[in-house]
């Protein structure tokens, strides 16, 4: 096979898998021998707290990654993890190992731009290529785009025009195993585990308690106990009591499996449930495009100007509602739950995401950035575009927003998605003896029941931080301001 270059070298970032791996791919045809890294990046990990399950998610992913490469090229081969500033380290691993060319999966947000700009003009001085393609989403940038070329800016007509393109050629998958000799070995002083969290400046999570898995193993882990209840997926998925969701958030997150093998999975299903699935992979994509072709929505500001009018809550009693909101403790059972969830896990169900978010934002009139910040710093899965699109959506101000008058009612969410109350019993147990009619609002209990309960209102559970239908009327008067 005919080959551009003698060296390369495979920068991993959001595409931690050997299987199914564009850039790897790409890399292994075009060059004789390719060698593999990974970079922490200081400027990333300084910002984040010190226990971090997404660091040491990487961490063990790392581990495995390692060990794959070494299954396939032999026990010199292996990956090569280094720290420090990306513009400085990749082009000295670069010139180390004498490479011609860097092949990397895109990566569309703001920071991950301009990063990748100054690696690309550090690498270009020396005459080694910066190579970069699509891996992480089915398709991304100008790929769908309407009549009149431009991109979508509302979700019904990008995904029905998502689905007409989505065919075999966008679903196949990019073989490395074929052109496993091709995996070099690392040099001597390179051939070093990936760093300990403690060397990373981290201390340990509950990862480990968590049924997440890491690495590509524990995508396929999951995603064998995902496909037998796919079919049901329409029906359970807005459920948060139930097993519904197929968990694979932060392995789409961190590239551990291919959102190419989940769609071809998902077409080959005919059923609502798997078409329900596919339609929440174009939400996805989506909103992967609003970030590349809008980008002012990933740096702070609203998809559409003229709700930066309104006049959002400030002052110690938003920042003592804040505060409340984000440790789970507003009154309102299914949202303290729900941030239970978050706090403990880094996870949150779907569904619970918007009732948390419309709470924030139209009963605590708090700025949707306060709620999408906190959710950039506990999710496990949080990835720019997808929690932008979503905070904006519960705030009514990004595409195919939620309108403006539609405010979602903690109660009456909590009664339909969670009727038995099982999952608010999960995270709040000492609401357990409460009768089911009075475990969605507690408040409303009658004297006797909450006794009998052993329930304290303002001791033992909150009392609500907020009157719903007062707070309904005084979000319709913050929004006058952008009503059409």
């Amino acid at each position: 096979m005919d080959t551009t270059y003698a060296a390369g070298l495979v920068w991993l970032r959001r595409d931690l898998r050997l299987g199914d791996n564009a850039a790897l791919h790409h890399a292994l045809k075009a060059c004789r021998a390719v060698h593999c890294a990974f970079l922490f990046d200081s400027a990333i990990l300084a910002k984040l707290p010190r226990q971090d399950r997404r660091v040491e998610f990487i961490r063990a992913t790392l581990a495995e990654l390692d060990a794959g490469l070494r299954a396939l090229a032999g026990p010199g081969a292996g990956l090569i993890t280094l720290q420090g500033a990306a513009a400085r380290e990749i082009p000295q691993l670069a010139a180390t190992l004498g490479v011609q060319a860097v092949f990397a999966s895109h990566d569309d947000e703001p920071a991950a731009l301009e990063r990748d700009q100054a690696v690309r003009t550090a690498l270009a001085a020396a005459g080694v290529a910066l190579h970069s393609g699509k891996d992480q989403v089915l398709f991304e940038r100008d790929e769908v785009l309407t009549q009149a070329g431009k991109p979508y800016s509302v979700f019904t007509p990008y995904s029905r025009a998502w689905h007409a393109k989505l065919d075999a050629f966008f679903l196949r998958a990019y073989p490395v195993e074929r052109y496993a000799a091709r995996l070099a070995p690392r040099p001597a002083a390179l051939q070093r585990a990936a760093p300990t969290l403690a060397a990373l400046g981290f201390e340990p999570t509950n990862l480990g308690q968590l049924p997440l898995g890491t690495g590509e193993s524990g995508a396929a882990a999951l995603l064998a106990d995902f496909l037998p209840r796919l079919d049901r997926y329409d029906i359970q998925r807005d459920l948060p009591a139930v097993k519904g969701p197929s968990y694979l958030g932060v392995h789409l997150r961190f590239g551990t499996v291919s959102i190419r093998q989940l769609a071809r999975l998902a077409k080959e299903r005919d059923s609502t449930g798997a078409a329900t699935w596919l339609k929440e992979l174009a939400w996805r994509d989506f909103y992967f495009q609003v970030l590349a072709n809008f980008p002012h929505v990933g740096q702070g500001a609203s998809f559409r100007p003229e709700y930066e009018r309104i006049a959002w809550a400030q002052g110690p009693v938003a920042d003592e509602r804040f505060a409340a909101w984000c440790e789970g403790r507003t009154g309102y059972p299914l949202v303290d739950a729900a941030m239970a969830q978050i706090n403990t896990t880094g996870y949150m169900h779907n569904r619970l995401r918007m009732i948390v978010a419309s709470f924030l934002c139209k009963d605590l009139g708090i700025d949707w950035r306060w709620g999408e910040r906190y959710f950039a710093a506990h999710l496990n899965d949080y990835e720019l575009a997808s929690n932008n699109g979503g905070w904006q959506w519960a705030a009514s101000c990004g595409c195919d927003a939620q309108p403006w008058f539609r405010i979602f009612n903690p109660v009456t969410q909590s009664q339909r998605f969670d009727p038995q109350g099982s999952f608010i019993l999960r995270y709040l147990p000492q609401l357990a003896k409460l009768p089911l009619a009075a475990l969605h609002a507690p408040w409303l209990a009658r004297p006797i029941d909450l006794q009998a309960a052993g329930v304290r209102l303002g001791v033992d559970y909150p009392l609500p931080i907020a009157d719903h239908a007062q707070a309904r009327q005084e979000t319709l008067r913050r929004y006058a301001v952008v009503r059409g």
